[in-house]
């Protein structure tokens, strides 16, 4: 078993893994390949002076030179921070900045939408471009090099000691309180995590893994994980419309297919021919709804479906088996291997079945908390009781923050969040960052951000505002400064546009969850 997460690669490589690896578009990789190029790459990253446990960003679309990235700086010792490419530039510069990257790989593109935030990025020392034949700028405090130039020609032997308990990667997901939270993993996290899916879905290395979901995404970057760890084909898709995913499925002979409600809502709707290849599909992100669930069975009568629970501070914490759907269809199921789920009181004591609890994660997926925050990291990552445990020395859980109930039989049914957090389209929004853009136009006196209940994309945005008294306003213009500033998963669905103030909780906050139970059915049909 591999230990580290570049040995997922350098392990099929060496047991002669004759599948290809890694497809994107024309670039088709073996994993011996692979391999070579990851080796060349985290030579490069060395003798550009990475240093043990140093950040190296990504911000990329899917392509293999992203991938490579990513295990390269593993491989040379570092720490990987994969950045959404949906994400605008304010957003990439506060992750470069709250971790300290040192080197970014980017495009040219990219790179010229940033170059007015990176001033604000003082620890990034070296830029990566992965275009060919393209003029460099020269930035002030920035070396930019071009990919075939960090490419060594020779591998070296060194790299810096590094063991499983280390840190791997940083991915940032949404926070409370408006900037998004940088999860600590280990390399002994992503290997474990990769271990345990793939035995649950049974994969080996004649499965063919179409990657359609962010890498920054902990369910998209296991898509990656788990086809290495096992000597499968990984295929790498930037899609346009979901009719695009269903020709690739096809094209490509996938056997395994992962996407979250809202865009399994959408290829539910598909007319698909010519199947054969799809072994199982997997959900997360959110609950599926039971339509759409009925609809997709129909599709793949013979395609196991695997319904997931996971959240990123602990991966993936439970299954429910494609055999139980029937029975038991709202369930997110049991805990994955090698992880125990625990459903708590308040004081720390069992909940009886049926008795709702909140969810509590043990196990080697446990994250290693949150970066430079020990604020939050103690708040949800604390101590197990010896009770809990059955240890004589402490163990760290994660404290979900959500409410769930157990069954007779100890199945899981989600219940709901205690926090504010939005789930739209499988991603976690903080409203307070989109409130932050609202109030930075100067034109709104209060404004909250809710989610409401949405048939397609599990919560819609909704911003409910108070302009200014001099202010006649449109919600246009509150549109129009969004969509300047947020990425398309986090804009505003519904704009409402009130004269009194918002209301209040005893403790004089804005009462988001009142707002969003007056609201729930604006998008009922």
């Amino acid at each position: 078993m591999p230990h580290l997460f570049h040995e997922l690669i350098y392990k099929a490589a060496n047991c002669g893994a004759k599948s290809e690896a890694l497809i994107s578009q024309q670039h088709r990789l073996d994993y011996l390949e692979l391999a070579e190029q990851t080796q060349k790459l985290a030579t490069g990253f060395i003798k550009i002076g990475i240093a043990r446990g140093e950040r190296l960003a990504v911000y990329l679309e899917k392509r293999v030179e992203g991938v490579t990235a990513l295990f390269a700086a593993s491989a040379a010792g570092g720490v990987f921070v994969p950045i959404n490419p949906l994400l605008k530039a304010e957003q990439v510069s506060y992750i470069l900045s709250d971790c300290n990257v040192r080197i970014l790989v980017t495009s040219i593109s990219r790179f010229n939408l940033l170059k007015a935030v990176l001033t604000n990025c003082h620890d990034l020392h070296t830029v990566i471009v992965v275009d060919d034949n393209v003029e460099l700028p020269s930035v002030k405090g920035l070396n930019l090099i071009r990919w075939q130039e960090v490419i060594a020609e020779k591998t070296s032997c060194y790299t810096h000691r590094t063991i499983d308990s280390d840190m791997a990667a940083i991915l940032y997901t949404s926070g409370s309180t408006g900037k998004p939270k940088g999860v600590v993993l280990s390399h002994r996290n992503l290997v474990t995590g990769a271990k345990s899916v793939s035995t649950y879905l049974k994969n080996n290395s004649d499965d063919r893994i179409l990657s359609v979901l962010p890498l920054s995404f902990d369910y998209g970057l296991s898509q990656l994980t788990t086809a290495f760890y096992v000597g499968a084909t990984c295929v790498l898709m930037n899609y346009l419309l979901p009719r695009d995913i269903m020709d690739e499925v096809i094209k490509e002979d996938i056997t395994g297919l992962a996407a979250v409600p809202p865009l399994w809502i959408q290829l539910s709707q598909l007319k698909w021919e010519g199947l054969t290849s799809l072994r199982y599909i997997t959900n997360s992100g959110g609950a599926m709804p039971k339509a759409t669930l009925d609809q997709l069975r129909g599709l793949f009568p013979k395609t196991s479906i695997f319904l997931m629970y996971g959240l990123t501070e602990a991966f993936r914490s439970t299954y429910l088996p494609p055999e139980e759907i029937n029975k038991r269809p709202d369930s997110i199921g049991k805990a994955i291997p090698n992880v125990e789920v625990l459903v708590l009181r308040e004081d720390g004591s069992q909940c009886a079945p049926g008795e709702p609890g909140e969810l509590v994660h043990r196990g080697p997926l446990v994250s290693m908390g949150y970066w430079n925050d020990v604020e939050k990291t103690s708040a949800c990552f604390r101590q197990l009781s010896p009770r809990q445990s059955g240890l004589t020395i402490p163990e760290i859980a994660v404290w979900s923050g959500d409410t769930v109930r157990t069954d007779e039989e100890g199945f899981l049914y989600f219940i709901g969040r205690r926090d504010d957090m939005i789930k739209t389209s499988g991603y976690r929004v903080s409203p307070t960052e989109i409130e932050e853009i609202i109030y930075s136009t100067e034109l709104v006196a209060e404004v909250a951000a809710v989610g409401v209940p949405h048939p397609v994309l599990g919560q819609a945005i909704v911003v409910v505002v108070v302009p200014r008294q001099d202010v006649n306003l449109n919600a246009d213009v509150l549109l129009s400064a969004c969509k300047q500033a947020l990425p398309a998963y986090m804009l505003p669905a519904l704009v409402d546009i009130r004269k009194n103030s918002l209301l209040r909780n005893p403790n004089g906050k804005i009462d988001r969850k009142s707002l969003a139970n007056e609201l729930q059915h604006s998008f009922i049909n």
